[in-house]
C-alpha cells in the first residue's frame, strides 16, 4: 500500500513561501534548478515546490514529483487571468476541465487535441475537485478570504465578495494582456473561465501517470490591458494568503 504523500505546486515562488512555513520536520532537496521542500502538514507527508513558469517547466516539475518523490496526489495553486465576465479579481476557480489553448496540430488533428492521447480536454477525478470545492466553499461562506486581506488591499484590488467557481481553465505559453486576444480565445473556447500558463500541462502528466490532481486558481487580473498593474503586489498581499488558507483546509 502506497504511503499518502501530497504534492503541492505553486505557480509563483511567493505563493509557496507561505505554505513552506506550515511544514513540520522540513527538509530541502535541490534538483534540476528547483528546491523541493519536504515535511508534514497535519501529520500528512507533503512535498512543496515552485513549478516555474510555462508548460514545459511545470510538466518537468510534476514529473519529478511523481517519479522522484512518489506523490500520490497533487494540489496546484496559483493565479490566473479572468476570461469569463462573471469573474472578479479575488475570486477562486477550481478546474473541472483543462485545455491547452496553444495546442494546434492542424490539419493532422483537430485544434487543441493533444497528440497521441486523442483528447482535447483533461479532467481531474470528480471526487478530488468536488471535495476541494466543498472545503474552499467553506472559506468563502465564513468570510475567511476577506479576513486574511487588509482593508487597504481589499479596496486597492476591489475585492469585496470573493466567490468560488468550478469550470474550465485554459493553459498556454502566453500571458494575456489585451482584450482582442481574450475575445478570440472566448470565440474558440466559450466555456473557459480563466487562463494561466501551466495547469493543463500538469493535468496531462497526472493523467498519464494516473495521479489524482486538482488545479486551483486565484483571479489576479482581467487578462486585458490592465493585467500587469500591481501583479506582484497582488501575489504577496492576496494570493499567498489565500494559498495558506486553502492548503490548511485541504490537508487534514
Amino acid at each position: 500500500m502506497k504511503i499518502k504523500r501530497i504534492g503541492i505546486l505553486g505557480a509563483m515562488p511567493e505563493e509557496i513561501n507561505g505554505i513552506v512555513l506550515l511544514l513540520e520536520n522540513k527538509q530541502e532537496i535541490v534538483k534540476g534548478m528547483r528546491t523541493y521542500y519536504i515535511g508534514t502538514i497535519n501529520e500528512i507527508e507533503v512535498v512543496v515546490v515552485f513549478s516555474r513558469w510555462g508548460k514545459v517547466a511545470s510538466a518537468t516539475t510534476v514529473t519529478h514529483l511523481i517519479v522522484e518523490f512518489n506523490i500520490t496526489q497533487l494540489y496546484f495553486i496559483g493565479v490566473a487571468g479572468a476570461i469569463s465576465q462573471e469573474l472578479n479579481i479575488g475570486d477562486i476557480v477550481i478546474a473541472n476541465s483543462l485545455v491547452q489553448h496553444d495546442m494546434d496540430a492542424r490539419p493532422i488533428m483537430r485544434q487543441f487535441e493533444i497528440p497521441l492521447l486523442s483528447k482535447t480536454f483533461l479532467y481531474p477525478p470528480s471526487k478530488i475537485y468536488k471535495d476541494a470545492y466543498s472545503s474552499i466553499k467553506e472559506l468563502e461562506t465564513s468570510g475567511q478570504f476577506l479576513d486574511v486581506i487588509s482593508i487597504q488591499n481589499q479596496e486597492k484590488f476591489l475585492i469585496s465578495n470573493p466567490r468560488v467557481f468550478v469550470g474550465q481553465v485554459a493553459s498556454g505559453d502566453k500571458f494575456f494582456s489585451n482584450t482582442s486576444d481574450k475575445n478570440l480565445l472566448l470565440n474558440l473556447l466559450p466555456d473557459v473561465l480563466c487562463v494561466e500558463m501551466e495547469g493543463a500541462a500538469v493535468a496531462q502528466v497526472c493523467f498519464e501517470y494516473d495521479i489524482p490532481f486538482v488545479v486551483i486558481r486565484t483571479i489576479s487580473d482581467a487578462a486585458n490591458e490592465t493585467s500587469p498593474v500591481d501583479f506582484k503586489e497582488f501575489i504577496v498581499e492576496v494570493a499567498l494568503k489565500y494559498g495558506i488558507e486553502i492548503i490548511r483546509k485541504l490537508i487534514k
